[in-house]
């Protein structure tokens, strides 16, 4: 310590670090506020992405399997009845080559090299189910990578989940809750609607 400040008081001493700390915390307040920003941004959009299907949305899925996965909602319903059969790798992997293909030139070899090693390779931590010539197939097309070196994998998870586990999933728990749920509230919608319409129509006449 310098001979300047060994020569005040200890309070004075004691009063000067607690200005220092309090303008140290000052300075690092807006850090908690950015955070706070960005964890509501993230429960925004989780709240978005569990928002209940309308009734109209689950009609549509039990038409068409391309419908559940033209849709972000249809893909969580259907990605959540995979997990129920241990299966939800193939969903994960074909959104992963969905935004593969958004990925820039600078970053094809590292991305494509994390895909094929998460999802593709023998043994993979979360394998798909693919057959020998694909898998090799892939591979090669991984040593020299483009923007398309995925698209014969991601096709025949396509066709797996549309032909295994859709079928699957029209005839679950899952989807007939959905659809008995959206029917209930769309009675209880008309319901409300005729009652409104005959008190109009009691105010009318009164």
């Amino acid at each position: 310590m310098c001979k300047g400040l060994a020569t005040l008081p200890a309070t004075c001493l004691k009063s000067a670090k607690d200005i220092k700390h309090k303008i140290s915390f000052l300075l690092q307040k807006p850090e908690p506020q950015a955070a706070d920003q960005k964890q509501m941004k993230v429960k925004n959009a989780a709240a978005a992405a569990e928002r209940v299907p309308t009734a109209t949305e689950v009609k549509k899925w039990k038409e068409s399997f391309s419908h559940i996965m033209n849709s972000d909602t249809g893909r969580r319903v259907f990605t959540s009845f995979l997990r129920s059969e241990f299966s939800e790798e193939n969903m994960d992997f074909w959104v992963a080559c969905e935004d593969y293909k958004k990925t820039t030139p600078s970053k094809l070899v590292t991305r494509a090299k994390q895909i094929y090693q998460q999802y593709v390779e023998a043994d993979a931590p979360n394998e798909v189910n693919l057959d020998a010539v694909t898998r090799e197939e892939t591979r090669q097309n991984v040593q020299n990578p483009c923007l398309s070196c995925f698209d014969e994998a991601q096709r025949m998870i396509y066709i797996l989940m549309e032909k295994d586990s859709y079928r699957r999933f029209l005839n679950s728990k899952l989807i007939q809750d959905l659809s008995q749920t959206q029917t209930t509230n769309e009675k209880k919608a008309i319901k409300n609607c005729d009652c409104a319409k005959n008190r109009q129509v009691l105010a009318g006449g009164a």
